[in-house]
């Protein structure tokens, strides 16, 4: 993971500040810890880190990842974002709509940047995490993306009241 990242041009400064993780292929790494210290496996499947019902049937949702932790304004994680490292489908997998975790109402590395938008009154909308971070590496701190493949009304209300302009930078497709 860490080659993976540092070949898209990440440092290891910005992999801590974005709090980049991994989850392993294993299908029970998450779920057999979880057991180990018989944390409730029922709350971790309504949380989107498990998948299954019954004690003995659940299962980790993100395997083999790359996990972007999703942030509130606040700094509270609500969910993940789970890019596939080499081949599988699908290519990226956010956290399932909780009552928490609602991808239409989010902005990735809003938490990062609303110091910076406050400043500016300014905000850079991007289409995907990577585009974002690597924005913030490189000193363009009011990146931010929407969550999938839509951009929202109550993801722009997020900005609401703190910019003057926002200016919207996706791929042709």
């Amino acid at each position: 993971v860490l080659d993976y990242l540092e070949g898209r041009g990440l440092t290891r400064q910005t992999i801590k500040d974005f709090h980049l993780g991994y989850a392993l292929r294993e299908w029970e790494g998450l779920t057999g810890e979880l057991r180990r210290k018989k944390l409730d496996l029922e709350l971790a499947a309504r949380g989107g880190l498990l998948r299954g019902k019954g004690s003995q049937k659940y299962y980790d949702y993100f395997r083999g990842r790359l996990i972007f932790p999703i942030f509130d304004n606040h700094g509270r994680i609500l969910g993940f974002g789970g890019r596939v490292i080499g081949s599988g489908e699908p290519k990226y997998l956010n956290s399932p709509e909780t009552p928490l975790f609602n991808k239409s109402r989010i902005l990735f590395a809003l938490y990062q940047a609303l110091p910076h938008i406050r400043k500016e009154k300014e905000a850079l909308l991007v289409e995907g995490y990577m585009d974002a971070i690597l924005l913030h590496q490189h000193g363009i701190k009011i990146a931010v993306a929407p969550l999938g493949t839509s951009l929202t009304e109550q993801q722009i209300a997020l900005l609401r009241g703190r910019v003057e302009r926002i200016t919207l930078t996706f791929d042709a497709d």
